[in-house]
């Protein structure tokens, strides 16, 4: 079976094929480190971990790099406004070296609570500031540059490519854009590959250039070290569609300006999540983090599971009554493979045939076409559902469909599974136990009895009385 995925550039599903038989070279952009990330951030390092994993699971020997942005992200992708570490910087009075490390290590440790597999290398923007001076001497040498004001620009209009990658058309463009605060700029979409020191006067992270002191632009930093890590042409660079009219479009620029190449084969993009009043955004201030969501009780995988949901190139709602969903879906789900569990324990004949095969077959199709992850999330259920199906071939298929999912389903099926065997209750329920109480306080009856009725589904009864409430396990 073959791997298709949506191309942004083409606009269609293509049959997925490696510049190297057997490898994959992937380049994902990562995040800017001045605040947490909030949780559409977190959705495409999700999106990016399903690609890698399904990459693996149709036998790919994956490389995949991932930047950290630590300099030179203005608030404005154009290249207007305040530089994002300096604001944070100034805002919690801490350096901004010391914004960068904070905000680094929190972001990795949202990673690794929502099992998002680590890339094989994470490059920090102001670790690779030779390379990057080295690709703006390169793009000079070859004529796509200019100097003004002090800072050094590329000129779209020795590109005449710009804009192809997003369908942009640059005449639109240019009579719609707003008043440009960069009077350095001969075209309002030109864009900045190294700023000097009269962009911020008060700018602490600057490097010697042949231009003078100062540091990148945002853009720069991908073209720079993708390319060291990965060659000047690999299979797939992943990123938010709002990474496409500009950032993208800019990198596309200077990476085949200085190489005359092709860059990249694949553009994977995902959409946007969304509040009932938007986009989220941080700006905007509609945004919630991952920490957020575990203060109000829920698992990371939760989240996790609700993005599984919705295929990654729709818009996605985000509500907590659709979250308290994923994590009811996500907990009987991990229920019922307990119960898969305890009856392969207990099974005493040996298993032969394949009636798992038709469910991995599906799974494999769906995932096969364009990571169809809800379609896949319904093959799995039906699997789970399925008691025809000989349970120890059961958790072979679970096993095999969860390396793609990555939910960590047995894992925490065989814990649940233990805690039982050994009169305890799993974490999971006696959350929800607990929530019931808070529910019982407020008098919110209604949501009481909803977790009562979920419990006794379960197994797992509960008997209210004065000294609190008791639960016993059901034979």
């Amino acid at each position: 079976m073959i791997l298709k995925i949506y191309n942004t550039p083409s606009r269609r599903v293509e049959e997925f094929t490696p510049i190297e038989p057997g490898g994959v070279r992937m380049y994902g952009c990562g995040p800017t480190v001045y605040t947490y990330a909030h949780i559409g951030n977190l959705r495409a390092y999700v999106c990016q971990d399903i690609l890698r994993r399904a990459l693996g699971f149709f036998g790919y020997r994956v490389t995949y790099v991932m930047n950290v942005t630590d300099v030179g992200h203005l608030t404005g992708d154009d290249d207007s406004g305040d530089d994002k570490m300096i604001v944070s910087a100034r805002e919690k009075k801490k350096t901004v070296w010391e914004i960068a490390e904070h905000y680094t290590d929190a972001f990795f440790a949202d990673v690794d609570k929502l099992n998002i597999a680590r890339p094989d290398t994470v490059c920090k923007a102001t670790d690779h500031i030779p390379e990057m001076i080295a690709l703006v001497k390169r793009l000079e040498d070859q004529g796509f540059t200019y100097v003004a004001g002090g800072n050094v620009y590329f000129d779209i209009s020795k590109f005449p490519r710009y804009g192809d990658f997003a369908g942009l058309k640059l005449d639109d463009l240019k009579a719609g854009a707003r008043i440009e605060k960069d009077p350095n700029k001969r075209n309002p979409l030109d864009f900045v590959l190294w700023f000097t020191s009269s962009k911020f006067g008060e700018q602490a992270m600057m490097w010697d250039s042949p231009w003078g002191r100062g540091y990148p632009g945002w853009h720069l930093e991908c073209s720079a070290m993708s390319m060291k890590y990965l060659g000047e042409q690999f299979d797939i660079h992943a990123g938010g569609i709002d990474h496409v009219p500009v950032h993208h479009t800019n990198e596309i620029a200077q990476s085949e300006a200085a190489t005359g190449k092709k860059w990249v084969n694949y553009w994977f993009h995902n959409e946007f999540l969304v509040m009932a009043d938007g986009k989220m955004s941080k700006s905007s201030g509609t945004f919630t983090t991952l920490s957020r969501l575990e203060a109000a009780g829920y698992d990371p995988l939760d989240y996790r599971y609700f993005l599984l949901g919705a295929h990654y190139r729709t818009q996605l709602q985000f509500s907590e009554t659709a979250l308290a969903g994923a994590q009811a879906g996500r907990r009987g789900l991990v229920d019922r493979i307990s119960g898969i569990v305890r009856r392969a324990e207990h099974s005493q004949t040996a298993e032969a045939g394949d009636e798992a095969g038709a469910y991995l077959t599906a799974f494999t199709e769906h995932i096969a076409n364009d990571l169809n992850t809800s379609r896949c999330l319904a093959d799995l259920w039906a699997l789970v559902k399925d008691e025809d199906v000989p349970p120890r071939e059961a958790l072979g298929c679970i096993e095999r469909m969860d390396s793609i999912l990555g939910l960590g389903l047995l894992e925490q099926a065989r814990a649940a599974d233990a805690a039982d065997s050994d009169g305890t209750l799993s974490s999971d329920v006696e959350q929800l136990i607990r929530e019931r109480n808070d529910a019982r306080r407020r008098r919110d009856f209604a949501r009481a009895d909803s977790i009562r009725d979920e419990l006794l589904g379960r197994g797992i009864q509960l008997e209210d009385g004065p000294e609190g409430t008791r639960w016993k396990k059901l034979s």
